[in-house]
Protein backbone atom coordinates (compact mmCIF):
# COMPACT_ATOMS: atom_id res chain seq x y z
CA UNK A 1 0.00 0.00 0.00
CA UNK A 2 2.49 2.73 0.55
CA UNK A 3 3.66 2.39 -3.09
CA UNK A 4 0.32 3.94 -3.85
CA UNK A 5 0.98 7.06 -2.06
CA UNK A 6 3.25 8.22 -4.91
CA UNK A 7 1.93 10.97 -6.88
CA UNK A 8 2.58 13.15 -9.64
CA UNK A 9 3.45 15.97 -7.17
CA UNK A 10 6.16 13.69 -5.66
CA UNK A 11 7.56 13.13 -8.85
CA UNK A 12 7.60 16.91 -9.78
CA UNK A 13 9.57 17.24 -6.92
CA UNK A 14 11.77 14.77 -8.37
CA UNK A 15 12.66 17.02 -11.52
CA UNK A 16 9.95 15.07 -13.61
CA UNK A 17 8.31 17.32 -16.01
CA UNK A 18 4.72 17.21 -16.47
CA UNK A 19 3.76 15.01 -19.28
CA UNK A 20 3.26 11.72 -20.44
CA UNK A 21 6.66 10.76 -18.27
CA UNK A 22 5.02 11.10 -15.15
CA UNK A 23 1.65 9.10 -15.90
CA UNK A 24 4.05 6.17 -17.31
CA UNK A 25 6.11 6.33 -13.85
CA UNK A 26 2.57 6.36 -12.00
CA UNK A 27 1.03 3.38 -13.95
CA UNK A 28 4.49 1.01 -13.10
CA UNK A 29 4.11 2.27 -9.33
CA UNK A 30 0.23 0.67 -9.11
CA UNK A 31 1.88 -2.62 -9.53
CA UNK A 32 2.98 -2.34 -6.21
CA UNK A 33 6.60 -4.07 -6.93
CA UNK A 34 7.82 -4.94 -3.79
CA UNK A 35 9.46 -1.62 -2.86
CA UNK A 36 9.00 0.94 -0.10
CA UNK A 37 7.99 4.37 -1.56
CA UNK A 38 11.21 5.95 -0.57
CA UNK A 39 12.94 3.32 -2.47
CA UNK A 40 10.32 3.85 -5.54
CA UNK A 41 11.31 7.06 -5.74
CA UNK A 42 14.86 6.42 -5.44
CA UNK A 43 14.31 4.25 -8.86
CA UNK A 44 12.39 7.08 -10.29
CA UNK A 45 14.83 9.48 -9.43
CA UNK A 46 17.78 7.07 -11.06
CA UNK A 47 15.56 6.59 -14.13
CA UNK A 48 15.14 10.53 -14.68
CA UNK A 49 19.00 11.12 -14.30
CA UNK A 50 20.08 7.95 -16.82
CA UNK A 51 17.11 6.99 -18.55
CA UNK A 52 19.45 5.11 -20.94
CA UNK A 53 20.68 3.06 -18.33
CA UNK A 54 16.94 1.64 -17.73
CA UNK A 55 16.61 0.67 -21.44
CA UNK A 56 17.02 -2.78 -21.16
CA UNK A 57 15.33 -3.08 -17.44
CA UNK A 58 12.52 -5.18 -16.99
CA UNK A 59 10.18 -2.70 -14.67
CA UNK A 60 11.37 1.12 -15.63
CA UNK A 61 12.12 0.70 -19.41
CA UNK A 62 9.00 2.11 -20.47
CA UNK A 63 9.76 5.06 -18.43
CA UNK A 64 13.49 4.69 -19.89
CA UNK A 65 11.70 4.87 -23.47
CA UNK A 66 9.22 7.71 -22.27
CA UNK A 67 11.69 10.04 -21.61
CA UNK A 68 14.05 9.40 -24.26
CA UNK A 69 11.27 9.77 -26.90
CA UNK A 70 9.09 12.27 -25.31
CA UNK A 71 9.06 15.00 -27.51
CA UNK A 72 7.95 12.35 -30.72
CA UNK A 73 5.33 10.65 -28.22
CA UNK A 74 3.83 14.15 -27.15
CA UNK A 75 3.99 15.77 -30.68
CA UNK A 76 0.49 14.55 -31.69
CA UNK A 77 -1.15 15.78 -28.43
CA UNK A 78 -3.15 18.19 -28.86
CA UNK A 79 -1.84 21.19 -27.75
CA UNK A 80 -3.38 23.83 -24.85
CA UNK A 81 -3.24 27.70 -25.46
CA UNK A 82 -0.07 29.31 -23.71
CA UNK A 83 -2.31 31.27 -21.61
CA UNK A 84 -5.13 30.59 -19.87
CA UNK A 85 -8.30 32.25 -20.72
CA UNK A 86 -9.78 34.34 -17.76
CA UNK A 87 -12.71 33.40 -15.42
CA UNK A 88 -14.30 35.08 -12.30
CA UNK A 89 -13.52 33.14 -8.88
CA UNK A 90 -16.70 33.24 -6.01
CA UNK A 91 -15.33 33.12 -2.72
CA UNK A 92 -11.32 32.78 -3.69
CA UNK A 93 -10.32 32.91 0.05
CA UNK A 94 -12.19 29.32 0.90
CA UNK A 95 -11.15 27.65 -2.53
CA UNK A 96 -7.60 25.16 -1.79
CA UNK A 97 -4.91 25.98 -4.49
CA UNK A 98 -5.28 22.51 -5.94
CA UNK A 99 -8.80 23.45 -7.86
CA UNK A 100 -7.16 26.89 -8.79
CA UNK A 101 -4.64 25.09 -11.06
CA UNK A 102 -7.01 22.65 -12.22
CA UNK A 103 -9.24 25.50 -13.19
CA UNK A 104 -6.01 27.50 -15.34
CA UNK A 105 -5.42 23.77 -16.84
CA UNK A 106 -9.00 24.22 -17.92
CA UNK A 107 -9.26 26.92 -19.28
CA UNK A 108 -6.18 26.47 -21.44
CA UNK A 109 -7.85 24.14 -24.02
CA UNK A 110 -8.69 24.76 -27.41
CA UNK A 111 -11.86 24.21 -27.13
CA UNK A 112 -12.58 26.88 -23.97
CA UNK A 113 -14.90 29.98 -23.89
CA UNK A 114 -15.37 30.55 -20.67
CA UNK A 115 -15.08 29.44 -17.05
CA UNK A 116 -16.11 30.32 -13.40
CA UNK A 117 -15.31 28.55 -9.95
CA UNK A 118 -17.78 28.70 -7.36
CA UNK A 119 -16.91 29.22 -3.64
CA UNK A 120 -17.78 25.09 -2.63
CA UNK A 121 -14.66 24.99 -5.11
CA UNK A 122 -12.36 21.49 -4.45
CA UNK A 123 -9.92 20.19 -6.05
CA UNK A 124 -11.55 16.97 -7.82
CA UNK A 125 -10.45 14.87 -11.65
CA UNK A 126 -10.18 16.98 -14.63
CA UNK A 127 -12.63 19.94 -13.89
CA UNK A 128 -12.83 20.81 -10.23
CA UNK A 129 -15.51 20.19 -7.92
CA UNK A 130 -17.48 23.88 -8.25
CA UNK A 131 -15.86 24.36 -11.52
CA UNK A 132 -18.19 25.75 -14.39
CA UNK A 133 -16.84 25.29 -18.06
CA UNK A 134 -17.95 26.78 -21.26
CA UNK A 135 -16.88 25.34 -24.55
CA UNK A 136 -17.48 25.41 -28.27
CA UNK A 137 -19.53 22.61 -29.53
CA UNK A 138 -17.42 20.01 -27.14
CA UNK A 139 -18.13 17.99 -24.41
CA UNK A 140 -16.00 16.72 -21.75
CA UNK A 141 -16.91 13.18 -19.92
CA UNK A 142 -14.57 14.32 -16.90
CA UNK A 143 -16.12 18.14 -16.44
CA UNK A 144 -19.60 16.44 -16.08
CA UNK A 145 -17.95 14.19 -13.58
CA UNK A 146 -18.62 10.57 -12.59
CA UNK A 147 -21.90 10.55 -10.91
CA UNK A 148 -23.67 12.13 -13.84
CA UNK A 149 -27.06 14.11 -13.19
CA UNK A 150 -26.49 14.32 -9.59
CA UNK A 151 -29.12 16.47 -7.90
CA UNK A 152 -31.22 18.10 -5.31
CA UNK A 153 -35.11 17.32 -4.76
CA UNK A 154 -37.16 18.75 -2.32
CA UNK A 155 -40.63 18.04 -1.41
CA UNK A 156 -42.82 20.60 0.77
CA UNK A 157 -45.56 19.17 2.59
CA UNK A 158 -48.81 20.40 4.42
CA UNK A 159 -47.74 19.51 7.97
CA UNK A 160 -46.48 21.77 10.44
CA UNK A 161 -42.53 21.90 11.37
CA UNK A 162 -43.86 20.77 15.13
CA UNK A 163 -44.72 17.12 12.84
CA UNK A 164 -40.97 16.20 13.47
CA UNK A 165 -41.08 16.50 16.99
CA UNK A 166 -44.49 14.39 17.14
CA UNK A 167 -43.28 11.93 14.72
CA UNK A 168 -39.90 11.48 14.55
CA UNK A 169 -40.01 7.65 15.22
CA UNK A 170 -42.57 7.29 12.12
CA UNK A 171 -40.24 9.59 10.33
CA UNK A 172 -37.27 7.29 10.59
CA UNK A 173 -39.57 4.27 10.16
CA UNK A 174 -40.34 5.73 6.93
CA UNK A 175 -36.83 6.48 5.44
CA UNK A 176 -35.47 3.27 6.41
CA UNK A 177 -38.67 1.67 4.52
CA UNK A 178 -38.59 3.69 1.44
CA UNK A 179 -34.41 3.86 1.02
CA UNK A 180 -31.62 2.15 0.19
CA UNK A 181 -28.48 3.39 0.39
CA UNK A 182 -24.58 2.11 -0.59
CA UNK A 183 -22.54 1.46 -3.20
CA UNK A 184 -23.47 -1.36 -5.39
CA UNK A 185 -26.88 -1.47 -3.50
CA UNK A 186 -30.43 -1.71 -4.72
CA UNK A 187 -33.63 -3.96 -4.87
CA UNK A 188 -34.41 -7.54 -5.15
CA UNK A 189 -35.85 -8.79 -8.40
CA UNK A 190 -39.65 -8.92 -6.71
CA UNK A 191 -39.02 -5.03 -5.36
CA UNK A 192 -38.57 -3.90 -8.69
CA UNK A 193 -40.83 -1.23 -9.88
CA UNK A 194 -41.33 -0.24 -14.13
CA UNK A 195 -40.71 3.42 -14.56
CA UNK A 196 -41.11 5.50 -18.20
CA UNK A 197 -37.28 6.13 -18.40
CA UNK A 198 -36.15 2.24 -19.18
CA UNK A 199 -38.27 3.06 -22.36
CA UNK A 200 -35.73 5.39 -23.55
CA UNK A 201 -34.37 4.06 -27.06
CA UNK A 202 -30.54 3.96 -25.36
CA UNK A 203 -31.18 0.62 -23.73
CA UNK A 204 -32.03 -0.39 -27.48
CA UNK A 205 -29.49 1.42 -29.70
CA UNK A 206 -26.45 1.66 -27.69
CA UNK A 207 -25.15 -1.74 -26.91
CA UNK A 208 -22.83 -0.54 -23.96
CA UNK A 209 -25.60 1.36 -22.63
CA UNK A 210 -27.88 -2.23 -23.09
CA UNK A 211 -25.69 -4.66 -20.52
CA UNK A 212 -26.38 -1.35 -18.06
CA UNK A 213 -30.41 -1.56 -17.78
CA UNK A 214 -30.90 -4.65 -15.42
CA UNK A 215 -28.61 -2.65 -13.09
CA UNK A 216 -30.09 -0.02 -13.58
CA UNK A 217 -33.05 -1.23 -13.27
CA UNK A 218 -32.20 -2.74 -9.71
CA UNK A 219 -31.20 0.58 -8.18
CA UNK A 220 -34.14 2.46 -9.39
CA UNK A 221 -35.09 4.42 -6.27
CA UNK A 222 -31.97 4.09 -4.38
CA UNK A 223 -29.14 6.13 -3.50
CA UNK A 224 -25.36 6.00 -3.25
CA UNK A 225 -22.91 6.29 -0.48
CA UNK A 226 -20.71 9.52 0.16
CA UNK A 227 -22.53 12.60 0.70
CA UNK A 228 -25.73 11.18 -0.82
CA UNK A 229 -28.38 11.36 1.54
CA UNK A 230 -32.76 11.59 1.98
CA UNK A 231 -33.48 13.50 4.85
CA UNK A 232 -36.86 15.05 7.01
CA UNK A 233 -36.34 18.57 7.73
CA UNK A 234 -37.94 22.16 8.44
CA UNK A 235 -38.70 24.34 6.06
CA UNK A 236 -38.35 28.10 6.90
CA UNK A 237 -40.47 30.71 4.81
CA UNK A 238 -39.97 33.89 6.40
CA UNK A 239 -41.99 35.88 3.73
CA UNK A 240 -44.83 34.41 1.62
CA UNK A 241 -42.85 33.14 -1.82
CA UNK A 242 -45.45 34.52 -4.73
CA UNK A 243 -44.08 32.68 -7.28
CA UNK A 244 -44.63 28.99 -5.45
CA UNK A 245 -47.67 30.05 -3.44
CA UNK A 246 -46.28 29.14 -0.23
CA UNK A 247 -46.98 31.29 2.69
CA UNK A 248 -44.75 32.67 5.36
CA UNK A 249 -44.29 30.21 7.81
CA UNK A 250 -42.07 26.35 8.87
CA UNK A 251 -43.49 23.16 7.23
CA UNK A 252 -42.27 19.82 6.79
CA UNK A 253 -39.75 18.91 3.90
CA UNK A 254 -38.32 16.17 2.81
CA UNK A 255 -34.65 17.23 1.04
CA UNK A 256 -32.96 14.01 -1.46
CA UNK A 257 -29.65 14.42 -3.21
CA UNK A 258 -28.51 11.58 -5.04
CA UNK A 259 -27.43 10.71 -8.66
CA UNK A 260 -27.51 8.19 -11.55
CA UNK A 261 -25.68 5.44 -9.32
CA UNK A 262 -23.55 2.48 -11.13
CA UNK A 263 -25.78 3.31 -14.78
CA UNK A 264 -23.55 7.10 -14.47
CA UNK A 265 -20.88 5.83 -12.85
CA UNK A 266 -20.26 3.11 -15.66
CA UNK A 267 -21.42 5.87 -18.93
CA UNK A 268 -18.67 8.10 -17.03
CA UNK A 269 -15.76 5.78 -17.12
CA UNK A 270 -16.36 4.77 -20.35
CA UNK A 271 -16.64 7.62 -22.31
CA UNK A 272 -13.55 8.93 -20.48
CA UNK A 273 -11.52 6.21 -21.16
CA UNK A 274 -12.53 6.79 -25.06
CA UNK A 275 -12.20 10.64 -24.68
CA UNK A 276 -8.49 9.99 -23.43
CA UNK A 277 -8.08 7.75 -26.69
CA UNK A 278 -9.83 10.01 -29.53
CA UNK A 279 -8.16 13.41 -27.54
CA UNK A 280 -5.14 13.19 -26.38
CA UNK A 281 -4.08 15.96 -24.31
CA UNK A 282 -0.71 17.04 -22.34
CA UNK A 283 -0.48 15.14 -18.84
CA UNK A 284 -1.86 17.64 -16.75
CA UNK A 285 -4.65 18.25 -19.27
CA UNK A 286 -5.26 14.52 -19.69
CA UNK A 287 -8.66 13.64 -17.40
CA UNK A 288 -10.05 17.13 -20.01
CA UNK A 289 -10.42 15.00 -22.91
CA UNK A 290 -13.17 16.11 -25.11
CA UNK A 291 -15.42 15.20 -28.12
CA UNK A 292 -16.02 17.02 -30.56
CA UNK A 293 -20.23 17.26 -30.12
CA UNK A 294 -20.49 16.54 -34.25
CA UNK A 295 -18.27 13.22 -33.63
CA UNK A 296 -20.40 9.93 -33.27
CA UNK A 297 -18.40 9.36 -30.39
CA UNK A 298 -19.61 13.13 -28.73
CA UNK A 299 -23.55 12.14 -29.82
CA UNK A 300 -23.30 8.89 -28.34
CA UNK A 301 -22.00 10.27 -24.55
CA UNK A 302 -24.75 12.97 -25.07
CA UNK A 303 -27.22 11.06 -25.80
CA UNK A 304 -26.13 8.18 -22.90
CA UNK A 305 -25.03 11.73 -20.48
CA UNK A 306 -29.27 12.90 -20.65
CA UNK A 307 -30.01 9.14 -20.16
CA UNK A 308 -27.99 8.86 -17.03
CA UNK A 309 -29.74 12.37 -16.13
CA UNK A 310 -33.01 11.51 -16.50
CA UNK A 311 -32.44 8.24 -14.81
CA UNK A 312 -31.15 9.98 -11.90
CA UNK A 313 -34.60 12.34 -12.01
CA UNK A 314 -36.62 8.89 -11.92
CA UNK A 315 -34.50 7.95 -8.72
CA UNK A 316 -35.41 10.56 -6.83
CA UNK A 317 -39.21 10.32 -8.39
CA UNK A 318 -39.47 7.00 -6.91
CA UNK A 319 -38.14 8.22 -3.42
CA UNK A 320 -40.51 10.99 -3.32
CA UNK A 321 -43.64 9.58 -4.03
CA UNK A 322 -43.02 6.23 -1.30
CA UNK A 323 -42.08 8.84 0.99
CA UNK A 324 -45.32 10.64 -0.09
CA UNK A 325 -47.95 7.90 0.13
CA UNK A 326 -46.32 6.68 3.61
CA UNK A 327 -46.74 10.46 5.08
CA UNK A 328 -50.27 10.74 3.84
CA UNK A 329 -49.63 14.33 3.45
CA UNK A 330 -50.68 16.64 0.82
CA UNK A 331 -47.22 18.26 -1.19
CA UNK A 332 -47.52 21.67 -1.78
CA UNK A 333 -44.77 22.35 -3.97
CA UNK A 334 -41.56 20.52 -5.39
CA UNK A 335 -38.40 22.01 -6.92
CA UNK A 336 -35.62 19.96 -8.52
CA UNK A 337 -32.34 20.71 -9.59
CA UNK A 338 -29.23 18.89 -11.12
CA UNK A 339 -25.72 19.46 -11.04
CA UNK A 340 -22.46 17.01 -12.59
CA UNK A 341 -24.04 17.45 -16.10
CA UNK A 342 -23.65 19.30 -19.46
CA UNK A 343 -26.41 21.94 -20.99
CA UNK A 344 -26.42 23.70 -24.84
CA UNK A 345 -26.76 27.34 -23.51
CA UNK A 346 -26.64 30.66 -24.99
CA UNK A 347 -23.80 33.12 -23.47
CA UNK A 348 -22.71 36.49 -25.01
CA UNK A 349 -24.99 35.39 -28.05
CA UNK A 350 -23.14 32.31 -29.12
CA UNK A 351 -24.22 28.90 -27.78
CA UNK A 352 -21.92 27.03 -25.43
CA UNK A 353 -21.89 23.55 -24.26
CA UNK A 354 -21.90 24.72 -20.48
CA UNK A 355 -20.03 22.05 -18.12
CA UNK A 356 -21.37 22.32 -14.30
CA UNK A 357 -19.49 19.79 -12.26
CA UNK A 358 -21.11 20.26 -8.59
CA UNK A 359 -22.41 23.68 -9.80
CA UNK A 360 -26.12 24.68 -9.15
CA UNK A 361 -27.46 26.36 -12.73
CA UNK A 362 -28.53 29.60 -11.56
CA UNK A 363 -29.98 31.59 -14.31
CA UNK A 364 -32.55 34.58 -14.11
CA UNK A 365 -35.43 33.17 -12.05
CA UNK A 366 -34.49 29.45 -12.18
CA UNK A 367 -35.12 27.75 -8.98
CA UNK A 368 -32.54 25.82 -6.94
CA UNK A 369 -31.44 23.82 -3.89
CA UNK A 370 -28.31 24.24 -1.81
CA UNK A 371 -27.57 21.95 1.11
CA UNK A 372 -25.26 22.88 3.75
CA UNK A 373 -24.56 19.20 5.90
CA UNK A 374 -26.23 16.87 7.88
CA UNK A 375 -25.95 19.83 10.66
CA UNK A 376 -26.15 23.09 9.07
CA UNK A 377 -29.03 24.56 6.87
CA UNK A 378 -29.78 24.26 3.23
CA UNK A 379 -31.51 26.62 0.82
CA UNK A 380 -34.07 27.73 -1.55
CA UNK A 381 -32.89 30.20 -4.02
CA UNK A 382 -33.48 32.02 -6.87
CA UNK A 383 -31.15 32.20 -9.41
CA UNK A 384 -30.08 35.94 -10.32
CA UNK A 385 -28.95 35.17 -14.12
CA UNK A 386 -25.18 36.50 -13.45
CA UNK A 387 -23.56 36.24 -16.85
CA UNK A 388 -20.23 36.28 -15.27
CA UNK A 389 -20.69 33.52 -13.47
CA UNK A 390 -21.82 31.34 -16.29
CA UNK A 391 -25.40 31.65 -14.48
CA UNK A 392 -24.81 29.39 -12.04
CA UNK A 393 -24.17 28.56 -8.16
CA UNK A 394 -22.35 26.39 -5.92
CA UNK A 395 -24.09 23.10 -5.06
CA UNK A 396 -23.51 23.04 -1.20
CA UNK A 397 -21.39 23.59 0.98
CA UNK A 398 -18.26 22.33 -0.31
CA UNK A 399 -15.68 19.64 1.78
CA UNK A 400 -12.96 21.50 4.03
CA UNK A 401 -11.14 18.09 4.64
CA UNK A 402 -10.77 15.03 2.36
CA UNK A 403 -12.22 12.01 3.31
CA UNK A 404 -9.35 10.13 4.62
CA UNK A 405 -8.83 13.05 7.13
CA UNK A 406 -12.12 13.03 8.61
CA UNK A 407 -11.99 9.53 9.36
CA UNK A 408 -8.55 9.72 10.92
CA UNK A 409 -8.96 13.39 12.83
CA UNK A 410 -12.78 13.48 13.52
CA UNK A 411 -14.47 12.43 16.84
CA UNK A 412 -17.18 10.30 16.83
CA UNK A 413 -18.39 11.49 20.14
CA UNK A 414 -18.15 14.98 18.86
CA UNK A 415 -20.52 14.49 15.78
CA UNK A 416 -22.84 12.87 18.21
CA UNK A 417 -22.80 15.80 20.97
CA UNK A 418 -23.20 18.37 17.97
CA UNK A 419 -26.34 16.36 16.57
CA UNK A 420 -27.66 15.91 19.77
CA UNK A 421 -27.57 19.73 20.35
CA UNK A 422 -28.85 20.72 16.97
CA UNK A 423 -31.85 18.08 17.82
CA UNK A 424 -30.98 15.68 14.71
CA UNK A 425 -31.52 12.12 14.57
CA UNK A 426 -29.10 10.18 12.33
CA UNK A 427 -29.31 7.10 10.33
CA UNK A 428 -26.16 5.90 8.96
CA UNK A 429 -22.94 8.26 7.83
CA UNK A 430 -19.33 7.74 8.63
CA UNK A 431 -17.01 10.48 9.57
CA UNK A 432 -16.00 11.47 6.53
CA UNK A 433 -19.61 12.75 6.22
CA UNK A 434 -19.45 14.77 9.65
CA UNK A 435 -20.21 18.23 9.77
CA UNK A 436 -16.61 19.72 10.47
CA UNK A 437 -15.23 18.13 7.35
CA UNK A 438 -17.22 20.99 5.45
CA UNK A 439 -17.09 24.40 5.12
CA UNK A 440 -18.77 26.86 6.52
CA UNK A 441 -22.44 26.94 4.24
CA UNK A 442 -23.00 31.02 5.47
CA UNK A 443 -19.59 31.86 4.60
CA UNK A 444 -20.60 30.47 1.01
CA UNK A 445 -23.65 31.97 1.20
CA UNK A 446 -22.48 35.19 1.74
CA UNK A 447 -19.67 34.63 -1.16
CA UNK A 448 -21.97 34.56 -3.66
CA UNK A 449 -25.04 36.51 -3.11
CA UNK A 450 -24.68 38.42 -6.73
CA UNK A 451 -25.53 35.17 -8.20
CA UNK A 452 -28.69 34.00 -5.92
CA UNK A 453 -31.46 35.23 -3.33
CA UNK A 454 -32.67 33.40 -0.69
CA UNK A 455 -36.61 32.20 -0.76
CA UNK A 456 -36.10 29.72 2.46
CA UNK A 457 -34.11 27.74 4.62
CA UNK A 458 -34.35 23.88 5.23
CA UNK A 459 -33.09 22.81 8.87
CA UNK A 460 -31.99 18.84 9.06
CA UNK A 461 -33.94 16.83 11.79
CA UNK A 462 -33.74 13.10 10.48
CA UNK A 463 -31.01 12.44 8.00
CA UNK A 464 -30.70 9.13 6.23
CA UNK A 465 -26.98 8.40 4.51
CA UNK A 466 -25.17 5.28 3.75
CA UNK A 467 -24.23 2.42 6.19
CA UNK A 468 -20.91 1.79 5.54
CA UNK A 469 -19.48 5.05 4.33
CA UNK A 470 -19.24 3.71 0.93
CA UNK A 471 -18.89 6.02 -2.08
CA UNK A 472 -20.67 6.51 -5.05
CA UNK A 473 -20.90 10.46 -5.44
Amino acid sequence: MENKRINGNDLVALGYKENLAIGVALKINKKRLGFSKEEMLEKFKAVLDDPKAFAEDAIFSPLSFALLNIEELEKFNVPLKTEELPYEVYGAEHIEDGAMKQMKTAMKLPVTVAGALMPDAHQGYGLPIGGVMGTKNAVIPYGVGVDIGCRMALSIFDLPASYVDTHRDELKKILLKTTRFGAGNGFLKHERLDHEVFENEQFEDNPFVKQLKDKAWTQLGSSGGGNHFVEFGIMEFKETDQELGIPKGEYLALLTHSGSRGLGAMIANHYTKLAMQVCKLPHEAKHLAYFDLDSAEGQEYWLAMNLAGDYASACHGVIHEKVLSELGAVRLTKVENHHNFAWKEMWKGEELIVHRKGATPAAKGVMGIIPGSMAAPGFLVRGRGEEEAINSASHGAGRLMSRTQAIKTLSRKDLNKRLEDLGISLIGADLDEAPMAYKNIHEVMDAQKELVDVVASFHPKVVRMADDGSRED
